[in-house]
């Protein structure tokens, strides 16, 4: 069996949530999704699980943090170009997102982020070793 990775994520809205990742152009998968809960697929066997506050609140050993204002958790998300990191940064912002900082450009890692709707930090990566693994 191949592990799969389920991130979840607390939102003030899951529709608008939902809105915003599929702007970007991820997919949704409904097997998982209800009106507590959104699942976005990221890639194959990555999965984003959007879920009420009220819903992660019931899963959580620890209060919620508002992602406004604390950072509980960085994500970082593989692309397969500079093209792909700069595209889903402006596709973020438009939806609704924003960035917190500039391009990063270290010759064999190029990095810029976004944060969503509900200020969860994503950073986005291309590193030209990783394309030759995969």
């Amino acid at each position: 069996m191949q592990r799969k990775l389920f991130i979840n994520l607390a939102a003030a809205d899951v529709k608008a949530a939902t809105d915003f990742y599929q702007q970007l152009g991820f997919g949704f998968n409904p097997q998982f999704s209800d009106n507590s809960a959104s699942c976005i697929v990221l890639a194959d066997h990555l999965y984003l699980m959007l879920l009420t506050k009220e819903k992660f609140a019931g899963f959580s050993p620890h209060p919620l943090v508002n992602g406004h204002q604390q950072t509980q958790v960085l994500n970082c998300l593989s692309c397969h170009s500079k093209a792909e990191v700069d595209e889903l940064v402006q596709k973020a912002v438009k939806a609704g997102g924003n960035t917190y900082n500039q391009p990063q450009d270290h010759g064999v890692m190029y990095a810029h982020g976004f944060q969503d709707l509900d200020g969860h930090v994503w950073e986005l990566v291309y590193m030209e070793m990783l394309q030759a693994s995969v």
